[in-house]
């Protein structure tokens, strides 16, 4: 057998084995998630907001007394808990990709700069990032609230500085190896600016780091979201959020166990999904950190 054929049946292992490491059901979990998300407007059943005071408390279809009309019930207003579940998906998403969004644009180049320059640089952005990451998210979340408003810009501007600083902090460890590479030593000596060497040396042999810490923090950011929607300084109503609509039922529990049971449910599902897939992309990223 030739050098390329044995080449070619490895690579194919490799596929082979990738493919079969695929964290298959935690991608369809989030799939399913992400699309009713998106397509909530197309797919729920009813308006989310809209109360129905006659079909208030109706049981899920499988309980009796339920009905496939309300497939996972109605809460004490009459909305459907189905639609609502869609919805709330919405915007635990679209909070959760915003702030991560915002967190790599201040702590990327954070991370890079601390990194690459060293120094007194790295010393002063450092103290900033062990600063903010001291801080209890959920307690400064809730004074910060308070103090601005309870709106959905003020929710994603009091979070997006704790995935600044943890993304700083992961990139930083990174660069200031790289830093030390000998290509990078040659790309300096070739006369390549600062700015160069960050942007096609160093910004490319993090991006492993930057997409796994990126993944972990948008299910981090998800129970966050849910935490203080609970708490009633999150999504102000009557947008549906998931946080919400357990605290809704918070006082029917005994009795109308769906009111908290199917918004928690979601929650759990889409948060352990995302870790189970930040962790598989951290071990093909990274096969040092595979466990054994």
């Amino acid at each position: 057998m030739t050098a390329t054929a044995v080449a070619a049946v490895v690579r194919a292992r490799s596929v082979i084995g990738g493919a079969r490491s695929l964290p298959i059901i935690p991608l369809v979990i989030l799939g399913a998630l992400v699309l009713s998300a998106i397509f909530a407007d197309i797919l729920a059943p009813y308006d989310p907001i809209k109360v129905d005071l006659i079909n208030s408390f109706q049981p899920p279809f499988y309980q009796e007394g339920g009905s496939l009309a309300h497939p996972l019930g109605t809460d004490e207003l009459g909305r459907d808990i189905l639609s609502r579940l869609m919805h709330g998906g919405r915007v635990s998403l679209v909070l959760a990709l915003s702030v991560t969004a915002l967190g790599m644009l201040v702590g990327i180049p954070l991370g890079l700069v601390s990194g690459y320059v060293g120094g007194v640089t790295d010393a002063f952005i450092q103290r900033l990032v062990e600063a903010v990451l001291s801080l209890p998210t959920i307690m400064v979340a809730l004074v910060c609230v308070f103090v601005l408003g309870q709106t959905y810009a003020s929710i994603v501007l009091i979070l997006t500085p704790f995935v600044a600083a943890e993304l700083a902090r992961m990139v930083r460890g990174d660069a200031l190896a790289i830093r030390r590479t000998n290509y990078t030593a040659l790309a300096r000596v070739a006369g390549a600016s600062h700015l160069r060497i960050l942007w096609r040396h160093i910004l490319p042999n993090v991006a492993g780091t930057i997409i796994v810490v990126a993944t972990l923090q948008i299910g981090a950011l998800i129970l966050v979201e849910s935490s203080l929607s609970f708490l009633g300084v999150g999504v102000p109503p009557p947008t549906p959020a998931w946080g919400l609509m357990i605290d809704g039922g918070r006082e029917y529990v005994a009795t109308k166990y769906w009111l908290s049971l199917f918004p928690g449910l979601a929650i759990v599902l889409t948060v352990l999904s995302i870790n189970w897939i930040g962790d598989w992309l951290r071990n093909v990223l990274d096969p040092t950190q595979q466990r054994r």
